[in-house]
């Protein structure tokens, strides 16, 4: 796909949600209002930036170590709640679970007063990290260089799921939202023909980590598979401490199982249409495996037919 088309469907995609550029008077400024970073009318509590989270005075804050980038219904909630189990690890107080700071960002270029805002939400004590995740920065092109400006040594951490299980997850989040309801074309003019196709895209894994791989070092990504870190969760957790240089720990049954969280309601998908899907993904996971040499397609069993 070229990215000529990508960032057109992506125009279409911010269009249907009734976003616009703030313009006028004070524009980009923080206006001692992080919403005034934001601009745009609001739609869902990360339309609106949260305050910087209250910390102790000989805290620093900087730049987060760590990101956790995508993809979204892969598991990440589960994956950061592990890594924020770990001893070495700060979550900041009172800091929601997925931060979105560069959502807000999609038509214009982040002021030095707001590169440094962001920088702001990640306080921690000397000899502790601290990170964030937002599973969409993976699939908005803006986000990669915005990201690497304001945190270039951050290190990334990407899940991935079988894109077809992925996609139906995927609907089952817009349904619950209540944007597959209605008729088609009605409302915003294909507003929800554009999400179910941002809802596929999405799990076009290789294409978003090409873009990334632009603007960040091979070595700063840590690559995983969701269906591995199911089968073996210490094994993979292991390893992702490694990667942020932390000592091994390890996870209880409890963290575990408290971590790890199912949708309640899933959106049934025609065979026929599981296989359409699988066809359509298959050329950009042939792509994913050389990027990600260690990744198991036998383990996405919509792709390999088992």
């Amino acid at each position: 796909m070229s990215r000529r088309l990508r960032l057109g469907r992506l125009g279409r995609r911010v269009t249907s949600f009734g976003l616009r550029s703030p313009r006028g008077p004070g524009d980009g400024s923080l206006g001692g209002r992080a919403s005034s970073l934001s601009g745009g009318a609001v739609h869902s509590r990360y339309d609106r930036l949260q305050p910087l989270p209250a910390h102790p005075p000989e805290w620093r804050t900087g730049p987060p170590d760590f990101v956790i980038i995508g993809a979204q219904k892969s598991g990440t909630t589960w994956w950061q709640g592990l890594i924020e189990a770990h001893l070495g690890v700060q979550r900041p107080p009172g800091q929601r679970r997925e931060l979105h700071f560069f959502d807000h960002f999609w038509d214009r270029w982040p002021t030095a007063e707001q590169f440094e805002h962001y920088q702001r939400y990640f306080p921690r004590p000397e000899g502790k990290l601290v990170g964030e995740k937002t599973p969409g920065y993976l699939y908005q092109p803006w986000v990669a260089p915005m990201l690497a400006h304001a945190a270039p040594d951050a290190r990334l951490i990407v899940l991935m799921r079988d894109p077809v299980e992925r996609y139906v997850s995927g609907l089952g989040l817009l349904a619950r939202s209540g944007a597959l309801k209605g008729q088609v074309g009605a409302g915003d003019v294909g507003s929800r023909e554009h999400r179910i196709v941002e809802a596929m895209d999405r799990g076009l894994y290789a294409a978003q980590l090409t873009w990334w791989l632009g603007h960040y070092p091979r070595e700063r990504f840590l690559l995983l598979q969701y269906e591995r870190c199911v089968a073996d969760t210490q094994g993979q957790l292991s390893r992702t401490f490694e990667f942020l240089g932390l000592s091994d720990q390890r996870a209880t049954a409890a963290e575990v199982a408290r971590t790890r969280k199912k949708a309640p309601d899933r959106v049934l998908l025609a065979p026929q249409l599981r296989r359409l899907m699988a066809d359509y993904y298959r050329a950009d996971a042939i792509r994913l495996a050389e990027i990600m040499p260690d990744l198991d397609l036998g383990l996405w069993r919509n792709l390999s037919g088992g």
